[in-house]
């Protein structure tokens, strides 16, 4: 069976959090990522135009020679999945429904509790699939942390004093099994979180979305651990700034990324 590619986009630098969970589970693939940085935030877009830059970066990984998309950015799984899903002829995983389904599967039918921005919180994405499954989820919109997290201080006072805040605030309406980590920043913050769960008295559990969409993408390549013995390798492109993609996007995937590529999608 010939060593499968994957494609992984998303419209900056958190969707390496889900690259750095895929790297060590289909032994031999080569991973493409996309990062549209010349046109994040994508939460400050129509649904039209988020979902015309998505299909358009989804393309360009189809052309790429993917066996499969994975779409790391949870705003582009929340409002254009379907989009993407009809313009290209491979399999698609977004990063919302493989987080759903683990909560569902550790705790059945139970209340959760989202973090995430506050343009995925007004899509009601989460909400919707939780429903399907039967969680009772309350959305909490935690806008202050990917800045947070992009100015590198994972673990630092003001961060610890933000995400108290929010956890606070929103464990005054709620008494959550699970804790789901909707944004592709917050895996780097997963301890942080579980900590603060605690000291606030709480004991749910934290469920990575990274984690939980690697999870999923690797069922789809069954026969590739048993074949191949190679590390899997990857490559990068993003649409502006490589020099800083290069420096953040190594905090992110907790590795070096030694190049760049740049990539020109128009407007």
């Amino acid at each position: 069976m010939p060593s499968p590619i994957i494609g992984v986009f998303d419209s900056g630098f958190g969707g390496l959090t889900v690259l750095r969970a895929l790297l060590p589970l289909v032994p031999g693939a080569h991973y493409v990522y996309l990062g549209d940085t010349a046109r994040l935030p994508y939460g400050s877009k129509s649904q039209a135009t988020i979902a015309r830059y998505a299909v358009e970066s989804a393309r360009f990984l189809e052309e790429r020679g993917s066996d499969l998309l994975v779409i790391a950015c949870n705003t582009a799984t929340a409002l254009a999945l379907p989009e993407i899903r009809a313009a290209v002829a491979v399999p698609v995983v977004g990063v919302i429904e493989p987080v759903v389904r683990a909560a569902n599967l550790q705790h059945p039918s139970a209340e959760v509790l989202v973090l995430a921005t506050t343009a995925t919180v007004q899509s009601h994405a989460y909400l919707q699939h939780c429903e399907a499954l039967g969680l009772r989820a309350t959305e909490k919109a935690c806008p202050l942390l990917v800045p947070l997290v992009e100015e590198g201080w994972i673990d630092h006072p003001v961060t610890r004093d933000v995400l108290h805040i929010y956890l606070k605030e929103a464990l005054a309406t709620c008494s959550p099994k699970a804790v789901l980590l909707g944004c592709t920043h917050y895996p780097l913050l997963a301890s942080l979180v579980e900590t603060t769960l605690r000291e606030l008295g709480s004991h749910a559990v934290v469920i990575d979305s990274a984690q939980a969409t690697a999870a999923e993408v690797e069922t789809h390549f069954p026969a590739a651990a048993p074949s191949n013995t190679n590390a899997a390798s990857f490559e990068c492109f993003a649409t502006d700034s490589v020099e800083k993609f290069q420096r953040l996007g190594s905090l992110f995937l907790q590795h070096p990324i030694d190049q760049v590529q740049h990539l020109d999608l128009g407007g």
